[in-house]
């Protein structure tokens, strides 16, 4: 064979591979699941799972960049959620389907499979999994608060027909925008839209749910607002909105921010409380004179905290007014749980001490009260800043895990006893839990989510 032939066998055989090679991004070995126009609707739609769907190209630079970070995100997220890849190219009535117009193209489909969203993060598999992470978050919470998790993306926009109701979002114009917005002394959200734009139809429905939630929680406190931005050019071009939707917030005094969390009511609301409990003052501290104190105050709050102090003649004023002091301190703290603080002094309220197994000595005391569940811990160590705030965050981390126990289980009864018992043995045995606990409270449901084994250990199933 001459030098031509040998270099054009040469040749094919290189276009060959590279044809193989761009043709199958993803393999059966990876922990990427191929979906097709056949077995997506079996494998997303139909299942219970969070799913990352990316839509591709094989020819696409940019698909093929993200190919290593996609696998290794699905590998991490490995019996968490569910990570899948359609080759759009290939399928393109799949991609079609949902609008893919680009690649690569993301989707994340979560409680409600009908409402696909768009992901906007990295591209770095670190921020896919922490978008995964988040998403599954916002999933649990709706299911905890008995939400469906969206609307169906066949509904027309309320904008065109009404169906919506969106009584609490504020429509603004460049007229009523300075008056309502910037003069005031509420926490306004302002979505900027269009009403040709597709993702602003999509979000419609969210923030209008949310806005009734918002309201509803922080008694008008924090506001949702829209701006039509193709009509009010003035505030268009004030605030530089160059895409849609756009959402800003507002606080007196500071500049406006951009808000780039998520877009599901649940996202929304979630940083409209953060917003709210940053701006709020701390809870009151109130002493006990009566029962009714104790019955409003703990029944209008998930947790309610009590501390017995030493009579007065025991410590003087000055001992008194420290251990309020520290009180007052983790009350800063913690604003943002909406916790309800209470004291009261030895001897003063003797049925209270008994029912909480205080009863006469050990003073100061402290319990954590749950008036729902009927249920209540006891601060084991020191009367300290430091010792109350291990207390109360290993308390937030018993409501984390009780929160997982009813996703294992289906359960949405109270945490039991002996359930407890099972998943703190499981905390001890686990190097993945007992990492968790060693974490600060924000990571540690991460943490959480990741130890999908303590599922299959205790339920038969092995994912969350």
């Amino acid at each position: 064979m001459g030098a031509l032939g040998a270099g054009r066998l040469l040749l094919g055989a290189v276009s060959c591979t590279v044809f193989l090679a761009v043709n199958s991004l993803y393999s059966s070995s990876d922990d990427v699941i191929e979906l097709t126009p056949t077995n997506f609707n079996k494998e997303v739609l139909q299942s219970a799972s969070l799913w990352l769907v990316e839509f591709y190209a094989p020819w696409c630079g940019h698909c093929q960049r993200l190919t290593p970070e996609w696998k290794k995100a699905a590998t991490a997220l490995k019996g968490v959620v569910k990570v899948g890849a359609v080759d759009a190219d290939k399928h393109q009535s799949l991609g079609g389907q949902y609008g893919v117009k680009g690649f690569p193209t993301i989707k994340i489909f979560g409680a409600n499979k009908n409402k696909a969203e768009d992901y906007q993060g990295g591209r770095t598999s670190e921020a896919i999994v922490d978008a995964a992470l988040s998403a599954t978050r916002s999933m649990v919470k709706e299911r905890l608060s008995g939400r469906s998790g969206g609307y169906s993306s066949g509904k027309q926009s309320s904008r065109e027909s009404g169906d919506t109701d969106k009584k609490d979002v504020v429509e603004l114009t460049d007229d009523t925008f300075d008056k309502n917005v910037v003069n005031s002394d509420d926490v306004w959200l302002v979505e900027f839209y269009a009403p040709w734009c597709g993702h602003c139809k999509n979000l419609e429905p969210e923030w209008a749910a949310a806005a009734t939630e918002v309201k509803e929680q922080t008694k008008g406190k924090v506001k949702l607002a829209a701006v039509d931005a193709t009509v009010n050019q003035m505030l268009t071009g004030r605030y530089g909105i160059r895409g849609f939707p756009t959402i800003k917030i507002f606080q007196k005094g500071e500049d406006p921010v951009d808000y780039d969390g998520g877009r599901t009511r649940a996202d929304i609301v979630t940083r409209a409380l953060d917003l709210f409990s940053d701006n709020a003052p701390p809870p009151e501290l109130l002493e006990v004179i009566n029962a009714d104190i104790l019955k409003s105050t703990c029944e209008a709050h998930q947790l309610c905290i009590i501390a017995v102090l030493p009579h007065i003649l025991d410590t003087g004023a000055s001992g008194r007014n420290s251990y309020l002091e520290v009180m007052l301190k983790m009350a800063e703290k913690y604003k943002k749980k909406m916790w309800g603080w209470l004291w009261t002094e030895a001897g003063a309220q003797s049925d209270l001490e008994s029912s909480l197994g205080i009863g006469g000595f050990g003073y100061p005391a402290m319990a954590a009260v749950n008036a729902r569940k009927m249920k209540f811990a006891l601060l084991k160590g020191s009367f300290s800043e430091q010792g109350i705030n291990e207390f109360l965050s290993f308390q937030l981390k018993m409501i984390l895990i009780s929160v997982m126990w009813i996703l294992m289980t289906g359960r949405k009864t109270n945490l039991e006893r002996r359930h407890t018992s099972m998943i703190l043995a499981a905390a001890t045995s686990s190097r993945c839990l007992k990492t968790a606990f060693r974490t600060s409270l924000r990571r540690f449901e991460d943490f959480l989510l990741g130890c999908s084994s303590i599922a299959w250990k205790f339920t038969g199933r092995p994912y969350l």
